[in-house]
This record gives structure tokens, sequence and C-alpha cells, in this order.
């Protein structure tokens, strides 16, 4: 079995199913070409847009990246949980259901992804995905795990977002999901990094979850086909990885105590440790806001799709 990629029981048959309304081919066609052409677009801009400064580019990112969901027809509304500004490098993990994602996340908290090596090698988007400063490991070989915790422990102290999906394999988002493995929070650790857990909800669930064997070709359409769906993503407080240096509160390695406290804030089932109320200054221009749970700026009007798509 592969130390970063576990199974999950999801099959496109019993789970990636819509039972709202469905759109009609032609609007639903107009949709997929939408998407399509803005993904495309991102490539396209991925080089001139890395030479901009960190300001500029990371606002272009976040555009893009809201831009996506949008043109396939996906409402979004991003809530921002109250936490004080994190300064340093940061571990963004959430749970995986599908290719949407990446630009949910990339949207509110733009940061380098961590991916598969094989992503690289995929046509366009492996090119998208390098220019944008993606961490390529491969998950298959146990041996170059130490490396690949290596890689991120590296990014973070550097100062980046790095962006993980600890589950290791997308689920169907019907029930619970998969348990958050371990190694990447040895990278925090090693770091003394902040996690900060995102929590991902598709409603209706189903039409967007991309699992086992289903061809993006088959996601895709699915996705433009079904209407009125929403993706909420829930930004939560971060947890300091300087409380597992050691071992957690129950004797386990660091790393594990540290993967469980951040798969309870993301399912909802436990407490997370809550860093302190920031005062009312605003921290850097790439980080949300530490306020009330609020629906962001990612859910205002310039990121609805227009109210025919819907009916």
């Amino acid at each position: 079995m592969s130390a970063w990629l576990p199974v999950a029981p999801c099959t496109p048959r019993s789970c990636a199913r819509h039972t709202g309304t469905v759109r009609a081919p032609l609007p639903a066609l107009l949709r997929l070409l939408a998407g399509c052409v803005w993904t495309l677009l991102g490539v396209a801009c991925a080089l001139p847009v890395r030479l901009l400064r960190a300001g500029p580019r990371t606002w272009l990112v976040r555009r893009w990246a809201r831009g996506v969901p949008r043109a396939f027809g996906v409402r979004v509304r991003v809530r921002v949980h109250p936490y004080a500004p994190v300064t340093g490098g940061e571990l963004v993990v959430a749970n995986h259901i599908s290719w949407l994602d990446v630009p949910l996340v990339a949207a509110a908290l733009p940061g380098r992804m961590l991916a598969k090596s094989e992503v690289g090698r995929w046509p366009l988007l492996g090119r998208l995905a390098g220019l944008g400063g993606t961490l390529f490991i491969d998950r298959d070989r146990l041996l170059a795990l130490p490396g690949a915790v290596s890689t991120v422990a590296e990014a973070l102290r550097s100062g980046s977002r790095v962006v993980a999906f600890p589950e290791g394999s997308t689920w169907c988002g019907r029930g619970s999901g998969g348990a958050f493995r371990p190694a990447v929070f040895q990278a925090a650790i090693d770091a003394e990094a902040s996690v900060r857990p995102v929590r991902i909800t598709y409603r209706p669930a189903g039409a967007v979850a991309f699992v086992g064997d289903d061809p993006l070709a088959a996601s895709l359409w699915r996705v433009v086909r079904a209407a009125g769906l929403t993706a909420e993503v829930d930004v939560l407080a971060p947890i300091p990885a300087g409380g597992h240096m050691s071992s957690s509160a129950s004797g386990e390695p660091g790393r594990r105590g540290l993967a469980r406290a951040a798969g309870a804030a993301v399912a909802g089932t436990g407490r997370t440790t809550t860093a302190p109320r920031a005062p009312a200054a605003r921290g850097p221009a790439d980080t949300p806001r530490p306020t009330a749970a609020q629906t962001a700026v990612a859910s205002d009007r310039a990121n609805l799709p227009r109210a025919s798509v819907h009916h």
C-alpha cells in the first residue's frame, strides 16, 4: 500500500450522482466551454503572472481561481472563522472531494500545492501546476517519503504557504471521509509552522465527486449538467505545530496527534487549538482578515454566476 495514496471505497457508479435539477445540454455545453476557456487562460498567463511582484501576483491568482468554479456554474461561499494572523510558513490542509477543491482553496488561501509527480506530466495542467510552484512528490515509493517531507518543510521554512490534501485520495463527500495521513504534518512540526484546516462542502453532494476511475471528461460533464451546485469553504482557526513537537496529550507521536486535531477540525467532530483573537490591524494582503465567522469576498456578487445559470 502506498504511504501517500490510501484507497477510498467511493466509486463513480455508487457515489457520483446528481439528484437535483439538471441543465439542458446546450446551456451545459456553454458552461463547459466557458470553464475550459477560463482554465486555459490561466495556463497562457501563468508565466507572465509569475514575473509580477507578490501582491499583484496573489491578487490575479485569487481572481483566476475564483473564476474557475464560477465558469463551470458552481456558486461559492467562503466563511472565515476568527483567528490571529500567521507569520512565516503555513500548512493548509483540506478534505478532498473533487478537482474543484484546488481552485477553491487557491481562491481563499493561495499557496504552493502538494501534488503527485504524475500531475507534472499532464498536458497543459501539468505545466500550469509547475509554473504555479507546485511541489511534486513521488507517493508510490516509501523510500521517497523522508525526502518529500524534507521538501515540504523547507518550503514552509522559507515562508511559503503549502496546500495539501492529507486524505490521500478523493472521497464522495456524502459521509465521513478518510483519515488525515500524518506524514505531511511532520513537515509542519519540523518547520515549526502553523496548520490551517479548511473544510470543503458541496451542496448537493454527488455531482462534483471525482472518485475511483472516473474519467475527467465524465466528471466535467456531470458538473456542468448539475444546476444549483454550491461549494462552501470554511477557513478554520490555525493549529500551532509547536504544541505537537514531541507527543500529543494521548501520548501519540506529534505528527499523528497533529493530524488527528486537524482532521477533527475539518470533520467538525472535535475542538482545535485556537489562536488568540488578533487586534483590528490588517494581516498580509493574501491572508483573510481575522474577523468573526463571515462570508468572505470569494462569495461577493462578482463571484456569482448569472442568475439564469441556475434556472
